[in-house]
């Protein structure tokens, strides 16, 4: 298989596995125990936890570490919501993940306001549009994803932490789609709440962490046992978190475009009409989103997959099916121009090789599904 749908998940690195295979057989201890051999998970869950602040410009206890991104997003709504209920407002980007729109929708029923700051037709945060949401003098927080997962775009992030903090507001970042791909320090961009997911950058599914800033207060989602300092109860997934902290390691060489760009440039020479969304905007190397107007996509992605080859129409998060995208139509396109667009999306582990034979697949597929709608 020519794997193409890292955005939606990422093979398991060969040494993440490695790492954390102990943890699954011999060093099996609750590491809430007090004899040695729980003292020893223990300290693989602190040496976790200092590589994620590590990789991300943090201390060890601003990391909490949760299920997945989905689980960090909504915690971290979900705690400013619960401790500054006199401001009302939270602020959006119009292309957020379904994580955050749907936690946004449970601010609203819980009595809250939520703004949507709009994007130009690169698919770029509007700082314009966000000062103007800002000057209601009730947001508490502003929830803009650092690197879109359809289209790739990377939000200008510094200017919107440095307006959101001038008017009093908190910042949480989705980066699920920017750890692992672009550099980060939080010392220099101090967002108060970043979110990331393991299985975006070659750990398992089923780990992520939330980093909490010490500058601000937190309520956790998960009472109970008062694990994670008492900011996420439950006994921790320890393989994977000694997974996720390999995984964060290994990912420290920052991924180079010219994959990406050598793929969307032999499209183009492959099938003219292609279009390349966002491709003068600033954004993560792993992601491709490419519209081949006139054909379907559904149709596309099953002669790719006759081909066995792995690609998207778009997010992977809506059970496998296939939707309009909010992304591009908050870009400013209709929708048949989203049910021709697919996403392709690259890891370290991609190759010139595989890259190449996907431009052959794909422009053949093309070319078939060209030929059966000018028939039909």
């Amino acid at each position: 298989m020519i794997y193409l749908d890292n955005a939606a998940t990422t093979q398991t690195d060969p040494g993440v596995v490695e790492a954390m295979m102990p943890f699954l057989r011999e060093h099996y201890a609750n590491p809430s125990a007090s004899y040695a051999a729980a003292r020893h998970v223990r300290k693989a869950l602190h040496t976790a936890r200092e590589q994620v602040a590590a990789r991300l410009g943090a201390q060890a206890d601003e990391i909490v570490f949760t299920s997945c991104g989905t689980e960090s997003i909504n915690t971290a709504l979900a705690s400013v919501r619960a401790l500054w209920p006199e401001k009302t407002d939270l602020i959006i980007a119009s292309t957020e993940h379904a994580a955050t729109l749907e936690a946004a929708s449970r601010w609203k029923a819980q009595g809250g306001r939520v703004l949507t700051v709009a994007v130009t037709a690169d698919g770029v945060v509007d700082l314009d549009s966000l000062r103007e949401l800002l000057r209601s003098g009730c947001v508490a927080l502003v929830s803009i994803m650092w690197a879109n997962n359809e289209t790739g775009v990377i939000a200008p992030m510094r200017e919107i932490v440095e307006l959101s903090h001038a008017a009093g507001a908190l910042v949480h970042t989705d980066a699920v789609q920017a750890v692992g791909k672009l550099p980060i320090d939080l010392r220099d961009i101090p967002a108060d709440f970043l979110s990331l997911s393991g299985h975006k950058l070659h750990a398992p599914k089923g780990i992520g962490a939330l980093y909490v800033s010490q500058r601000v207060r937190f309520a956790p989602l998960l009472v109970g046992g008062g694990q994670e300092g008492g900011r996420r109860s439950g006994t921790e997934n320890v393989a994977g978190i000694v997974a996720l902290g390999k995984a964060v390691e290994l990912s420290a060489e920052i991924m180079s475009s010219t994959l990406r760009d050598q793929f969307e440039h032999q499209i183009l020479s492959a099938w003219p009409s292609a279009i390349i969304h966002s491709q003068n905007a600033p954004r993560v190397p792993s992601i491709s989103s490419i519209c081949f107007p006139g054909l379907d996509a559904a149709g596309m992605l099953i002669l790719l997959d006759q081909q066995n080859l792995a690609c998207s129409a778009g997010s992977a998060c809506h059970t496998g099916a296939l939707h309009s995208s909010h992304v591009l139509e908050a870009m400013g396109f209709d929708a048949a121009h989203a049910a021709s667009t697919l996403r392709f999306s690259f890891s370290r582990f991609t190759t010139v090789d595989e890259m190449a034979r996907a431009v052959q697949i794909v422009s053949a597929c093309a070319t078939k599904l060209s030929n059966l709608t000018a028939n039909l």
